[in-house]
Formats: structure tokens, sequence, C-alpha cells
């Protein structure tokens, strides 16, 4: 199953390929992001406080982000490239915070974080 395939399917669907790839790193993003925090703070030894916070916060917008990103009902395209903008920045402070870290969690969510940037800027540049 794809999201891709999904979002294809809508009657309005825009056939923005950038969009979709986008909305499936979004995803994946989230959810690596959430388990980074959680792996970061049963860490002992170690100041993870601001890697922590970087990491919920990139897990909210990017969940924020695919969720509009899924809507194609009606207009709203400045708005998304706004919030896929926001979100690009999001995930290359997070990917800066983990890639800080030796853990192999923080490595993973550093490099989905950088994935996820570069496909957020490809969907803002994609929207008209």
């Amino acid at each position: 199953m794809s999201i891709r395939k999904m979002i294809s399917l809508h009657p309005k669907a825009s056939g923005n390929r950038a969009l979709g790839d986008a909305v499936h790193h979004l995803m994946y993003c989230a959810k690596m992001c959430a388990s980074c925090a959680d792996a970061s703070m049963a860490e002992s030894g170690h100041d993870m406080t601001q890697c922590i916070r970087l990491a919920q916060d990139c897990s909210d917008i990017c969940e924020a982000t695919a969720r509009l990103g899924l809507r194609q009902t009606g207009d709203d395209q400045p708005m998304l490239r706004e919030l896929l903008e926001l979100c690009a920045r999001m995930c290359d402070a997070c990917a800066a915070e983990c890639e800080k870290h030796a853990m192999e969690h923080c490595k993973l969510c550093a490099q989905i974080c950088r994935e996820c940037a570069e496909d957020c800027r490809k969907a803002a540049a994609s929207l008209s």
C-alpha cells in the first residue's frame, strides 16, 4: 500500500508527485522522530534535552504538514507551501542536533530528517 497511490486516487488529485513524495516522507519522519525522542529519554549519562525537544517538535510539525498535504479538496497552496518550508527547516534543525550524538537511533533520525527536508523543499517549489 502506498500513500502516493491513495493521493492519486482522490477525485481532485493534482497529480503532484513531489507532494506525494513529501507526504510519504513526512509520515515516516514523524514516527521516526517520535521514536528517537523516546529512545533519547532512556539514554543515561548524556544530556539529551535539546535532542528530545527538537525530535518531538519535528514529529509534531511533520504530522501536521502531512495532514495538510493529504487534503486535495479546496485550495490552500500558499499556506501549504509555507508549512512545507517550515517543516524543511525543522527537519534540518532536528537532523543537525541528532548528528551530534553517536546513538544509532539519532543517526537514523538525522537521515530521515534530511530526506524529508529535501522532499518538503521540492514539494513547496512544485506548488503554484
